[in-house]
């Protein structure tokens, strides 16, 4: 080995060491100030997220600066449209932040609530009491109001966590974190509760996957090549969903106008978000009357459609589809649309293709509404809703850390009672085991 080559090796040595050391550190703090959080009463925690949500409103303008820098970069470096718009931080989506935090206030503490009690033969009064998980990683990419949205329901549910956000979104993440810790700080919670990753050097991410010793819950949120890296170097349990396939279908009996509204809204009002339709399906028996209507409409809002032979006979004007754009989360501007014969192989096609995540049935007709709910093994079904309603704060959970496509432990979106475990409790009054 020459002499430079021996420098450039002790140089990715040292940084490998020095990245080791310091998420060690991160962790470790994380750690200790989990159990602080943890026996946190509900008004200090409380406290500490309308304090925030105040500090982020007073001090919008410097995030929104921070923000611009982030927003530049990614135009410099050729993003889509769509990955660009998960990254502004405009008027709308800072003022929803804080509607988040300050909707988690409002949702009862779990931490504490003892779910159901029971008696033994013996006497005993056995129960179960929700707990924190204590320590969660979250990794994601772009959109930085996660930053936020992470922070204020792990608090709320007594966790630490460590974020790591996308290299694009950094100086976003940067300058809402840095609210955060002077917002807990300032209510006497750890300020280590919530921590940033300072560093965008990839290795960061490998080395915090290691230390299962510190973290007990990893939540990578983003496309699915980040989650699949996430998923295959981690020593830590992970809750992730690896991709966002959702499915729309028009039953022969829906309403035209009703069929139209949900198919472009699940569609286009924000198409680089993971409940964003990407699969239309519909029924032979009105898809003569139906798509050239559902055309018009996305022809007006530069949706590109890609077809099946049936459709393709009616909207002749539109892009053949081929089989792996089924499988395919567009993220974009870009649908496929599929004839089908019934309702039964509407749920096939979900089968086959689909990632477990949120389907819709547009329907008149009760029966196959339930057919549908029963059938169709997604994390959120809907009946004559858009997709784009399978989200915490839609749902009523307040801002929610993501959408779980796997059943161990949380299936769906995960809200605060998502973000604790149970541990069982036992009261006696002297008893033995014979």
């Amino acid at each position: 080995m020459s002499d430079s080559a021996k420098i450039i090796s002790r140089k990715e040595s040292d940084s490998k060491i020095n990245t080791q050391k310091l998420m060690t550190k991160i962790a470790d703090d994380s750690r200790k100030a989990s159990f602080e959080l943890s026996t946190a009463d509900s008004k200090l925690k409380n406290d500490a997220l309308l304090l925030i949500s105040e500090k982020i409103i007073n001090q919008k303008n410097y995030i929104q600066s921070e923000n611009k820098i982030d927003v530049d970069n990614a135009r410099e470096k050729g993003l889509s449209g769509a990955l660009v718009d998960r990254l502004v931080l405009n008027e709308k989506r800072i003022n929803s932040m804080v509607e988040g935090l300050r909707e988690i206030t409002n949702l009862n503490d779990p931490v504490g609530e003892v779910t159901k009690m029971w008696k033994r033969p013996n006497g005993l009064s056995v129960g179960q009491m929700r707990i924190p998980l204590g320590v969660i990683a979250i990794i994601y990419e772009s959109r930085p109001n996660v930053t936020a949205d992470a922070a204020g329901l792990c608090l709320k549910a007594g966790n630490s966590v460590i974020l790591r956000g996308g290299s694009e979104a950094f100086n976003s993440n940067q300058a809402i974190g840095s609210i955060i810790s002077d917002a807990l700080k300032e209510v006497g919670l750890p300020e280590k509760a919530v921590q940033i990753v300072p560093v965008t050097d990839r290795n960061a991410i490998l080395e915090m996957l290691k230390l299962e010793e510190f973290i007990d819950l990893v939540i990578p949120r983003g496309g699915e090549g980040l989650i699949r890296f996430v998923v295959e170097n981690s020593l830590i349990p992970v809750l992730k969903h690896y991709k966002g396939i959702c499915h729309v279908y028009i039953d022969e009996s829906a309403d035209i106008e009703l069929a139209t509204s949900i198919a472009v809204n699940s569609k286009t009002q924000r198409p680089g978000v993971c409940n964003a339709m990407e699969t239309l399906l519909v029924n032979k028996k009105i898809a003569k009357k139906f798509l050239p209507v559902l055309e018009k409409e996305l022809n007006d809002l530069g949706v590109t459609i890609k077809s099946c032979k049936n459709t393709k006979k009616i909207l002749p004007d539109t892009v053949p589809a081929k089989e792996e754009d089924f499988y395919e989360e567009y993220l974009d501007l870009i649908l496929n649309i599929k004839i089908v014969d019934d309702l039964d192989e509407a749920i096939k096609h979900i089968e086959k293709y689909g990632s477990m995540h949120t389907e819709s049935i547009v329907t008149k007709s009760y029966e196959n509404a339930r057919y549908f709910i029963k059938r169709v093994n997604s994390s959120a079904v809907m009946v004559n809703a858009s997709t784009r309603f399978n989200d915490g704060f839609e749902l009523g959970l307040g801002a929610e850390i993501g959408i779980s496509t796997s059943k161990l432990h949380a299936f769906g979106p995960m809200g605060l009672k998502e973000l604790t475990s149970k541990k069982f409790i036992v009261y006696g009054d002297g008893q033995i085991k014979e």
